[in-house]
C-alpha cells in the first residue's frame, strides 16, 4: 500500500502542473533555461501566482541588472511556460 504523504505529493504535483499550464517544469526550470548560472545565483523564486512570477534578489545591484533584461526575461519564459504574464522583481531574503 502507498503511503498517503506519496499520494499528496503526487496530487499537489500535478494540480500545480494543470494551474501553470506546463506540463514538464515549473519555474525554476524555467529560469535555468533563460538566465546565466551566475544570475541564477542571486535570485529565488518567491511565488508564481495567476500568470506572476515573483523573483527575489539579492542586492540593488541584482535588481537594475535583471530590470533591464525583464521584456528579453519575460519572452523567454513566455516561450516556456504560455502562463507566465508578468515578472515582479524585488530584493529580498534568499
Amino acid at each position: 500500500m502507498e503511503p498517503l504523504k506519496n499520494t499528496l505529493d503526487a496530487l499537489m504535483l500535478g494540480l500545480s502542473h494543470k494551474k501553470t499550464g506546463c506540463l514538464d517544469a515549473g519555474p525554476e526550470q524555467w529560469l535555468k533555461k533563460a538566465l546565466t548560472k551566475k544570475e541564477l545565483q542571486h535570485i529565488k523564486v518567491k511565488y508564481f501566482s495567476k500568470g506572476v512570477l515573483s523573483l527575489n534578489v539579492d542586492s540593488s545591484v541584482w535588481l537594475y541588472i535583471l530590470s533591464l533584461k525583464k521584456e528579453e526575461l519575460l519572452k523567454i519564459l513566455q516561450k516556456e511556460a504560455p502562463a507566465v504574464k508578468n515578472i515582479n522583481l524585488r530584493i529580498g531574503e534568499m
